[in-house]
């Protein structure tokens, strides 16, 4: 069997660096593009960290995308005071490949032809705001039915909020294009939820034996996550959502089940839409046990991976 083709739509923060990296060293994917989206950071930034993380796995022969820098309804979101206001921990970078090494075409556009271009062979690995994924859909409703199967990291499933009371960043940052990505989208969908992630972390030992590998790649993760570490060691909200502290880097469980389905050892079957309109709520990932949607397309929930199988996938990231 060939290598799973993968297309990771990201906002490149801390954790969409980390995912790339580890789809980057998998021998079982081959990354055909990269798109790019606001959210974690601006659109500019979230393009320059993208060539930056592939010039630091010499990997600057992907193409790269630039999508969508608002979402499609409502504010603008980012996550700053998590990942630094560039998004890769404000860690100086003098030789940062411009933005002329993006491509002239859209991340919409490459969305869908692609995919089009790859009928039923591609997972694509969303871990970013939706946006670019709703209006691929839009532009060509057959695009999900050529997707071999859609990764998210995103939404919640218990309404813990991580940005608003009830409402994780990914889907906050737009919700109107979570719901329209949770309704069309009919190939099959695999969600790694906050709370999934937040149950599935890694202690700081792994974190500390993991960037202490003899390597440019394991250097580079370790300038530029140093300030995220200290936000994530800090804040008292993370730490009891993870009962603990503990490292995780959500963006990689999604890519990670993409690449290798076996990762997942629990998971759940169920419809889910995102609410729009409370005060509370908007953007809350709804979850429907009882089956009373509309659409009945069930999504697949991840509730818990093999943890060594995806320490040896971390660890291969920064060899």
């Amino acid at each position: 069997m060939g290598k799973i083709k993968l297309i990771l739509d990201v906002d490149t923060g801390m954790d969409d660096a980390q995912g790339i990296m580890l789809a980057l060293a998998s021998p079982d994917a081959h990354v055909l593009a990269i798109t790019c989206t606001h959210g974690n950071t601006s659109l500019e930034n979230s393009c320059r960290n993208t060539l930056r993380v592939l010039q630091a796995c010499n990997r600057l022969d992907i193409p790269v995308f630039r999508g969508c820098e608002t979402p499609l309804l409502g504010r603008v979101f980012s996550a700053s005071e998590f990942h630094g206001m560039d998004g890769l921990g404000d860690v100086p970078d003098p030789k940062a490949p411009d933005l002329g090494h993006l491509q002239v075409e859209g991340a919409v556009e490459a969305l869908v032809r692609l995919v089009k271009e790859n009928p039923g062979e591609v997972n694509l690995v969303a871990v970013g705001p939706l946006t670019s994924l709703a209006l691929a859909v839009k532009l060509d409703p057959s695009l999900p039915g050529n997707l071999k199967g859609l990764y998210i990291m995103g939404g919640n499933t218990e309404s813990r909020g991580n940005t608003t009371v009830c409402g994780e960043f990914n889907f906050v940052a737009d919700p109107e294009a979570a719901f329209i990505v949770l309704t069309h989208y009919r190939c099959p969908t695999f969600i790694a939820s906050w709370e999934f992630c937040c149950r599935n972390k890694l202690s700081w030992s792994f974190c500390d034996k993991w960037l202490d590998q003899d390597s440019d790649k394991a250097r580079f993760m370790a300038k530029i996550i140093k300030y995220t570490m200290g936000v994530a060691k800090s804040q008292e909200y993370l730490k009891e959502a993870v009962a603990g502290s503990g490292f995780f880097s959500c963006d990689c469980y999604a890519v990670a089940a993409a690449i290798d389905g076996t990762l997942l050892t629990e998971s759940d079957q169920v419809a889910v839409t995102v609410e729009l309109e409370g005060v509370n709520t908007r953007g809350m990932m709804v979850l429907d046990y009882m089956e009373l949607l509309t659409h009945k397309h069930k999504a697949t929930i991840l509730k818990a991976v093999d943890l060594d199988k995806f320490k040896a996938m971390m660890m291969r990231a920064l060899e």
